[in-house]
């Protein structure tokens, strides 16, 4: 029986929550006996900004040492927390995401340059001409 320590979806509709949990290796992810919950996470932003994570660090050891095996996601999560070694991928998202950043204020710039030229120039078609008036 192989043992994986995997996220088991918990919560509502929009409104995403995961247990962290010790079940058996299998592709039935809801359908799965769960054998001990170790942890918790909750993938929504709170008010400060930040995902909230829960863990039993001794529960997590003790299945490690039965021969459980994280998935992906959670070994990428713990490698967050500073458990595990940080994961590649997380180095590819953080690369991608600070090309994303870096490329948005240099199209925002852009945008207001556009819109400012724009407002000149209507500014400019609807001031009458100072040289008709005065000629009158």
């Amino acid at each position: 029986m192989a043992l994986a320590i995997r996220f088991a979806l918990f919560g509502c509709t929009n409104r995403p929550f995961f247990h962290i949990v010790v079940m058996e290796k299998r592709r039935a992810q809801r359908s799965g006996k769960i054998k001990e919950m170790i942890g918790s996470y909750d993938p929504m932003p709170n008010q400060d900004n930040q995902k909230l994570v829960a863990v039993d660090f001794q529960k997590l050891q003790q299945w490690l040492g039965f021969g459980a095996v994280p998935t992906k996601h959670v070994a990428e999560l713990l490698g967050l927390g500073g458990f595990y070694p940080i994961h590649p991928m997380s180095y590819i998202k953080a690369k991608r995401k600070r090309k994303l950043m870096e490329k948005q204020p240099a199209d925002m710039q852009a945008k207001e340059e556009t819109q400012e030229t724009a407002a000149i120039q209507v500014n400019e078609d609807t001031q009458p001409d100072s040289t008709e008036d005065a000629s009158q």
